[in-house]
């Protein structure tokens, strides 16, 4: 993760930032995200990373009913006015969309870990997501590489799965996946 004071990037000091502060930051490569008013801000990710971002959309895409749309990150997902995320990959009920962003927790969360990533995607985002009501929440580590799954139950995520190199991933979501983590960062 990238530590940008806020100060050189025009932004207010001396409060939480929101939503309306994000349309002031620059398009410079970099994902600008927001946890309870704190900006996070990462490096734009490496091959590894987008090509098991892209080919996990690419299953996801081929699985999920019409009435779902699959999105990868730069996406804005506003869960409040102070916390608005970009997951690596996310479903969601298209009419839940607009054209800027999605208001709402989506169907399913992914994130891809990197160095730099890594804390606030195991910790930070997987909590806030949780709170939020986001049915299911992926990690796939492109080191190991492996897949793990986690399905909200009574307002907390509970183990839903979980694959390594060449097992076999089945999703645990209202549609079918299939896949191995190996495919998706080989």
């Amino acid at each position: 993760m990238t530590v940008v004071t806020t100060q050189i990037l025009g932004l207010p000091r001396g409060r939480a930032l929101t939503r309306a502060d994000l349309t002031n930051l620059p398009d410079d490569g970099h994902r600008y995200e927001l946890i309870d008013g704190t900006l996070v801000v990462s490096p734009a990710p490496k091959l590894r990373h987008q090509r098991a971002v892209t080919r996990l959309a690419a299953i996801l895409r081929a699985a999920v009913p019409d009435h779902l749309e699959v999105l990868v990150a730069p996406f804005d997902v506003v869960l409040a006015d102070d916390t608005v995320l970009q997951p690596d990959v996310l479903v969601a009920p298209i009419d839940q969309f607009t054209e800027r962003d999605l208001r709402g927790a989506p169907l399913v969360a992914v994130e891809v870990l990197s160095p730099s990533t890594r804390g606030v995607d195991l910790l930070l985002k997987k909590e806030r997501l949780a709170r939020a009501g986001c049915a299911h929440y992926w990690i796939v580590d492109p080191d190991e590489p492996s897949i793990t799954a986690w399905t909200l139950v009574d307002g907390d995520y509970a183990p839903a799965g979980r694959a390594l190199g060449d097992q076999d991933f089945a999703g645990a979501v209202p549609f079918g996946v299939r896949c191995t983590p190996r495919e998706l960062t080989a």
